[in-house]
């Protein structure tokens, strides 16, 4: 499998439809983005959205990764989102390679650091990460609903 990570500058039919195959492999609690959440993504100077494409099968998406960047008074901070590889990639670099380019284009742009988080039971994706020399940080996350069963008023 020959990888080409690409940047998305522009929203296509087939585009929309790798999403709608990869992000239920991701989320079976989230709908897949339609092209205009995706043109929302790739139109925001604050995001990138990395696609892995398989240059052996006619381009074909493998996998998937969103990087936003957000200022805060101490620093440029980036984090990475999102990151799927279709199952036909899996164990094959399509998640390394797609992190490498997330973490060249966060140097690139001066962030201090990149962030992310991964369930426990992604044995494979929380070794590659320390691989790759992301640290476990201690740290609790807190998550407010803002929506859905649980959400609050206040």
């Amino acid at each position: 499998m020959t990888i080409e990570i690409r940047a998305a500058t522009e929203i296509t039919p087939a585009l929309v439809e790798a999403f709608a195959r990869l992000v239920p492999q991701l989320s079976s609690s989230s709908p897949p983005p339609d092209g205009d959440d995706l043109a929302a993504i790739v139109d925001n100077p604050h995001s990138v959205l990395f696609v892995a494409h398989d240059a052996d099968h006619d381009d074909a998406v493998v996998g998937t990764l969103t990087l936003a960047f957000y200022r805060i008074p101490t620093a440029l901070k980036a984090w990475i989102e999102d990151v799927v590889v279709d199952e036909s990639g899996r164990g094959r670099g399509v998640g390394e390679a797609l992190n490498r380019a997330a973490i060249a284009e966060a140097r690139a742009r001066g962030a201090k650091h990149v962030s992310l988080t991964s369930r426990p039971s992604r044995d494979a994706a929380n070794r590659l990460y320390q691989r790759l020399g992301f640290a476990h940080y201690e740290t609790n996350v807190y998550r407010y609903r803002l929506d859905g069963p649980d959400a609050t008023d206040g």
